[in-house]
């Protein structure tokens, strides 16, 4: 079974940086658009950042010039560098992936567990 696999989350002060990972369990036919998304107690799940295969990103205006996306092709990662975090920032990261696992299937949508992050004052 693919699970998608996230690492990088953790405590940080305000006005300090984060870095996420993503990659799926096994190694899929192919990959097409990945992203992360949050979770905030008492909110609905929210789009943080996209990047297709291609590398074009969609991202947030909440996070626009302070969270940056970028993938590795190769290795079939997703990164989200998250700096100047705020409090209202901290929440569950999840990862999202379009892939297709084998040749002749279609693609399907996976969710990671989520990795928290959480901002101090």
């Amino acid at each position: 079974q693919v699970q998608l696999v996230e690492s990088g989350g953790g405590l940080v002060r305000a006005g300090g940086s984060l870095e996420l990972s993503c990659a799926p369990s096994i190694r899929p036919f192919r990959v097409n658009t990945m992203g992360w998304y949050r979770e905030i107690p008492g909110k609905e799940r929210e789009l943080v950042a996209t990047i297709t295969a291609g590398g074009k990103e969609r991202v947030a205006d909440s996070v626009k010039g302070r969270f940056t996306i970028s993938r590795n092709n190769a290795e079939n990662t997703v990164y989200l560098r998250l700096s100047s975090l705020k409090p209202e920032d901290t929440g569950t990261y999840v990862c999202n992936a379009d892939l297709v696992v084998s040749w002749g299937t279609s693609s399907s949508g996976y969710w990671g567990k989520g990795t928290l992050v959480t901002v101090s004052a």
